[in-house]
């Protein structure tokens, strides 16, 4: 009989992978990513399948702690400018404070590994961010353009604060503003 799968085993080899693709890229051996979590490369396989069902898990897992974390405090009836901003700060924390995930995330974002069901997991759980945005944007210059081109214009708003933000961090308050109201203007 097969002995059970660990939550922590698992858990430990998601955040080996993290920190193992974030060094070497998405080319990074499953070998390599075993003996950083501590186990065989065999009983990485027990978890995953594949590498390709560990890099669509690990993009799952990392975009949806992004996710939460962004939303986390953002009152759920308020003013939108209020729920943006909070959010807005929140996501930059996260990435700002987790540059390893940020940069696997990045790299996972355009793989050809990621499988469709992968990315319409993450748009599910992006559902609520995404509300947020829409409502905000009712009565602005982008009312009229597609939810996910204006959710791309904002990521890249966001991306370019937070490298500023990373590149000068002794201005980060002043650029995390700059960004918003960049982001906030592009809205209303």
């Amino acid at each position: 009989m097969p002995r059970p799968r660990s939550a922590d085993r698992r858990n430990a080899i998601l955040s080996a992978a993290t920190r193992v693709v974030a060094e070497q890229g998405l080319g990074a051996a499953t070998a390599v990513i075993a003996k950083a979590a501590g186990v065989s490369n065999g009983s990485l396989f027990v978890y995953f399948d594949t590498k390709a069902t560990l890099l669509n898990e690990l993009y799952v897992a990392l975009k949806t702690e992004m996710n939460e974390a962004a939303m986390a405090g953002v009152a759920e009836d308020g003013d939108p400018r209020e729920q943006l901003l909070c959010l807005w700060n929140q996501w930059l924390r996260w990435a700002t404070g987790n540059p390893d995930k940020r940069r696997v995330i990045a790299q996972l974002d355009v793989s050809d590994e990621i499988s469709v069901a992968s990315h319409q997991i993450v748009r599910a759980g992006f559902s609520d961010m995404a509300q947020l945005v829409d409502r905000a944007r009712m009565g602005g210059p982008t009312r009229d353009a597609s939810l996910g081109f204006v959710l791309a214009l904002l990521t890249a708003v966001a991306e370019t604060t937070i490298d500023a933000i990373i590149n000068e961090p002794a201005s980060s308050d002043a650029i995390a503003g700059l960004g918003f109201d960049a982001m906030w203007r592009m809205l209303t």
